[in-house]
């Protein structure tokens, strides 16, 4: 798993990065805006031609693994010179500057708390539009993976305030494992190795659903072993509302596994979508899979949404943010930390 691990470090492209924290000011108003909206600013000739459907592609792209298409950000445009208050203070905003006396490649740098507090603004610098459509032909959804980052960072964060404790101390005492759970979670179900939490939500449910078993094969960490595992467990533990009906996995659609670094150690991303035998219900899942070595055990913790005829994004989103507070024995009472390695590259705050 470390070799799997480094391959996934050393073939990551590495932008160069400036980072220019600036310490947030009393007078600084909040950043407006709701989750995943951001503003692009480029100057009109190059947002109504090539540069604009390049940025377009990258922070509408699709999000994956959901039932329908839905794009990773609404955006919104802001001519410069023509910034107004109104988007200066929106919480994500992305500008390009396009220059050939000043700039010989391109460069990327971001600013926290720029115009408003808790704002994020990435600047993209660059000598001519050829070199932008280069750069995004190279790395495809760097600047929407970015943003979902900061995203997902700020729905983390939140999670240190609302958060159901009475929950959280079940999950630890049948699971011996920490997850920040937030307060309108209150339904829980218990089973051998495994803990379901629930908001009971009625056009629209969130659920988490964590387990554990023992760690026996060296590969577990893949897209096959961990969707026939969540199948096995959720036919045992999660029925559907119809007699003999039961969670299993959509395979029309195969799971997505991603290795990642969380709290420094070898973790993995599973996406997918789920559906119920006997039923007519299903829905988009991500489980974040982490190895207890203390404990030779495989921590599984999930979430999965059931909104029919709702846009899911945000809801699974939010729980991917919950997921990304799984901490293991000896980690309880560490503080909540970025979830994904830096979507920019080296040295970014």
């Amino acid at each position: 798993m470390k070799e799997q691990l480094n391959l996934l470090i050393i073939s990551s492209i590495i932008i160069s990065v400036i980072s220019m924290g600036c310490s947030s000011s009393p007078f600084h108003t909040k950043a407006t805006g709701t989750p995943y909206e951001i503003v692009v600013s480029v100057d009109k000739e190059n947002w109504q031609g090539e540069v604009g459907e390049a940025i377009k592609s990258d922070l509408e792209s699709d999000i994956a693994m959901l039932p329908q298409s839905e794009p990773a950000f609404k955006i919104m445009y802001g001519e410069p010179g023509h910034f107004g208050t109104l988007l200066q203070n929106v919480r994500n905003i992305f500008v390009v500057n396009i220059n050939g006396s000043m700039y010989t490649q391109v460069g990327l740098s971001y600013e926290k708390d720029r115009w408003a507090k808790g704002q994020v603004v990435l600047t993209m610098n660059a000598p001519d539009r050829e070199s932008i459509l280069e750069f995004f032909g190279k790395h495809k959804t760097r600047i929407s993976r970015f943003f979902s980052e900061i995203e997902m960072n700020r729905a983390t964060l939140l999670l240190e305030e609302g958060t159901n404790l009475a929950v959280m101390d079940s999950l630890r005492q049948h699971l011996n494992v920490a997850l920040n759970i937030p307060y309108e979670m209150k339904a829980t179900t218990s089973g051998k190795d495994f803990f379901w939490i629930s908001d009971d939500g009625k056009s629209a449910r969130s659920d988490i659903i964590v387990y554990t078993f023992p760690y026996t094969d060296v590969n577990t960490f893949t897209a096959e072993y961990l969707t026939a595992k969540r199948d096995s467990i959720a036919a045992i533990n999660v029925p559907g509302g119809r007699m003999d009906s039961y969670m299993t996995t959509e395979r029309l659609i195969a799971p997505e596994y991603e290795a990642i670094a969380l709290r420094g150690k070898y973790s993995g991303v599973l996406r997918g979508l789920w559906k119920m035998v006997g039923d007519m219900m299903g829905g988009p899942f991500v489980s974040i899979v982490r190895l207890d070595e203390a404990n030779n055990r495989v921590v599984v913790a999930e979430g999965f949404v059931y909104a029919p005829g709702t846009k899911k994004r945000n809801y699974i989103r939010r729980l991917e943010a919950v997921l990304y507070t799984l901490r293991l024995p000896g980690e309880f009472e560490a503080p909540l930390v970025a979830p994904y390695p830096n979507a920019l590259g080296a040295d970014t705050e």
